[in-house]
């Protein structure tokens, strides 16, 4: 997965089925006219909400039996259902609701003259600073596309925020933003950049560092540092209390190559630079700072080539650091079906967190997308959708 900063150009044939969903986007007019309807009739407005549950109540019985996590479930309650006020009225998040947030959020426009909507600000999230993601960030998420660094930094800045003891007081998850820059300043993992003549300094970055909350940095026992290089990621779990580093690689057992040996030995150097920024104390000192080792764990990971970012941010939420045993991690891998579900979880957790000041807009705009029937595509590996699947009001 590239971890790039630039614009995402989408696949033009991505492998994909392609299909019609039988919906259309009624994001202007037909918005006002829904939630007029939704004032003058609330007999009519009980009567969906009613329907819309019993569509759950079948989606859900016709999914049972199949081979889920026992770690991680997909959002189908709780959350899933989740209800959502806003200026405009009160929203249910149900599997439907991430279906078209998803279909809102990762869909690239394209006029007359050939511009794209791919710059178009979509979410804000508001913690040590403001975080923006554009259309083209989410645009990554699309079925078999490479996931952009800004989404699984905005995931590692949603899960510190939760109110859960796993990241309040025992796991930290420290954004890629800093380490992906500093990897494209020093390529191969050279300590001295040949670009400014000057090794690793955290100051060198100063846009990224409001998003580092330094307390959680120095305070929690384990920190999760997501990697990109090269195009694949991979984890780091750090151990700040015994100075002792892991690698968690979902394609690796052991380092591919002697490069990236290197850019290991490069990348533990820049985490204990990050935590001696922080205040804490360095991974190791002096001169063995720079020779850091990083031992990988044996784990079962991505069963495709494009799918490494994917379990990176998952694992940060499931990984239980203590189960790690003779250098092996064991765990019931996800089928492929529910690997590919996760993209559309993250495009609905990230656009409607409580943390996204634009949250009411995308809830809007997501519920203005109208499915004409209840399908199981909805539940099912999302398909690449064309302008022939779309008509807009």
């Amino acid at each position: 997965m590239m971890a790039r900063t630039a614009s995402y150009v989408p696949k033009t044939d991505p492998g994909v089925p392609s299909f019609s969903l039988g919906f259309t986007d009624s994001s202007q007019e037909g918005a006002s006219t829904q939630e007029t309807e939704r004032e003058k009739s609330p007999e009519a407005a009980n009567l969906i909400e009613q329907l819309d549950s019993l569509v759950q109540r079948i989606a859900s019985s016709a999914t049972k039996g199949k081979n889920t996590s026992p770690q991680i479930q997909r959002e189908t309650g709780g959350e899933s259902s989740a209800k959502f006020e806003t200026p405009r009225g009160l929203y249910q998040i149900t599997d439907d609701m991430k279906q078209k947030c998803y279909i809102w959020g990762t869909r690239l426009k394209e006029d007359a003259d050939g511009n794209t909507n791919e710059y178009e600000e979509m979410c804000t999230l508001i913690g040590q600073g403001e975080y923006i993601l554009m259309r083209m960030h989410l645009a990554s998420l699309q079925a078999k596309s490479d996931i952009e660094s800004q989404i699984v930094s905005a995931v590692c800045l949603i899960l510190n925020n939760k109110n859960e003891k796993r990241f309040q007081e025992q796991i930290y998850c420290l954004p890629p933003d800093i380490v992906c820059m500093a990897l494209s300043d020093h390529p191969n993992g050279e300590f001295v950049s040949p670009k400014t003549k000057k090794e690793f300094r955290v100051e060198a970055y100063p846009s990224f560092i409001p998003f580092i909350d330094r307390k959680k940095l120095t305070s929690h026992p384990y920190i999760f540092a997501p990697v990109c290089y090269a195009g694949h990621w991979w984890l780091w779990l750090i151990n700040t209390r015994k100075r002792k580093c892991q690698i968690l690689d979902p394609l690796h057992k052991i380092a591919p190559t002697d490069e990236r040996k290197t850019i290991n030995k490069f990348t533990g150097y820049v985490f204990s630079r990050l935590i001696t920024y922080a205040g804490g104390k360095p991974l190791q000192k002096a001169e063995r700072e720079k020779e850091i080792k990083s031992p990988y764990v044996k784990i079962s990971g991505q069963k495709t080539s494009y799918d490494c970012a994917v379990y990176v941010m998952k694992w940060m939420e499931i990984i239980e650091p203590e189960n790690i045993k003779k250098g092996k991690y064991q765990w019931d891998n996800w089928p492929q079906e529910e690997v590919d579900h996760y993209r559309v979880e993250y495009a609905s957790r990230i656009l409607f967190s409580e943390m996204n000041t634009q949250r009411d807009q995308a809830i809007r705009e997501s519920s203005a997308i109208r499915l004409s029937k209840p399908s199981s595509i909805l539940l099912s590996p999302f398909c690449q959708i064309n302008s022939a699947d779309i008509k807009t009001g």
